[in-house]
């Protein structure tokens, strides 16, 4: 006997809605991928076609003259590994400090755990602001070091809840059994939590990777020293505090190699694309449970 499969009619409106959402799907994606379309075609651009407006869906006058400028920029590689050596470090710190306390916030037998929890969420909703934190920080000497931006902003508090929420799903039994066998809670934590809770763990770091890398606001007000600030930092500088000289006052022509919006363009280029590589080597993980499987029978 052969079973013969028959679809289920969809209503018009359901079949409106389906389309409707579709559009505004390609419509959403549209507007967040042309911004930086735009920036990338018009930093291999000539800069009198982008400086005239004729740069707005194709490149006019292929030139890679802007990233060589960009490239020979006096304090650009200085501030690109200072923006990597704050992520790297920074992310290092963040899943220590928000691992450890997630896994000790989990525990139900932690003594005034809900105490602990409930300082932790109000963190959430009320905060002490830019100023307090700012004189906090220079009443204790932090400013303008770099382990300041590291050790300041070391958990999050939203970050802190998920994996605190994901370690609470985890089988109790597992624990159990290696406290049976004499494990002890550092090994626990190190042997069994941590690698049940790599999607979660992927997920929250790569948050704060993305948090650190676009840094700017806290790095623009702690350091001083340019030598250690971040490519960000640096970015702001170029956008913002360009004073009106020689630069503003250039006049670009059709012969001109570069012109400062479009070795700007090209800084912007070279910072975002780590995170462009690096997101869909993560992004899988995003998905993933981490528990299937881990107890049977």
């Amino acid at each position: 006997m052969t079973h013969t499969k028959h679809k289920i009619p969809r209503a018009k409106g359901e079949l409106a809605f389906e389309i409707a959402a579709s559009i505004l799907c390609v419509l959403i994606i549209l507007v967040s991928v042309y911004p930086i379309y735009y920036i990338l075609i018009c930093s291999v651009s000539n800069p009198f076609a982008v400086q005239s407006g004729e740069v707005l869906f194709t490149v006019k006058g292929f030139t890679l003259e802007s990233f060589k400028a960009a490239f020979q920029m006096d304090g650009l590689w200085t501030a690109y590994g200072n923006t990597i050596f704050y992520t790297v470090f920074g992310v290092i710190f963040n899943m220590f400090f928000t691992a450890t306390m997630a896994y000790a916030l989990s525990k139900k037998r932690l003594i005034a755990r809900k105490f602990f929890t409930l300082l932790v969420a109000f963190t959430l909703w009320f905060q002490a602001g830019m100023i307090p934190l700012y004189l906090t920080l220079r009443n204790y000497n932090m400013l303008d070091k770099r382990i300041t931006i590291l050790l300041a902003f070391a958990i999050n508090a939203y970050n802190l809840i998920i994996l605190r929420s994901f370690f609470e799903q985890l089988p109790d039994s597992l624990e159990e059994a290696a406290l049976i066998d004499g494990a002890s809670n550092i090994r626990i934590f190190w042997s069994i939590y941590l690698p049940l809770s790599k999607p979660a763990l992927v997920t929250v770091g790569t948050f704060y990777a993305v948090n650190r890398w676009n840094n700017y606001f806290w790095a623009m007000n702690i350091l001083n020293d340019d030598s250690k600030i971040p490519l960000q930092v640096m970015l702001k500088k170029l956008l913002v505090d360009r004073v009106a000289g020689a630069e503003e006052a250039a006049i670009i022509t059709p012969a001109s190699a570069t012109s400062p919006d479009t070795i700007i363009y090209a800084v912007i280029i070279l910072a975002i694309v780590p995170m462009l590589i690096a997101y869909p080597y993560v992004q899988r993980y995003f998905k993933s449970g981490a528990t299937l499987g881990a107890v049977k029978g």
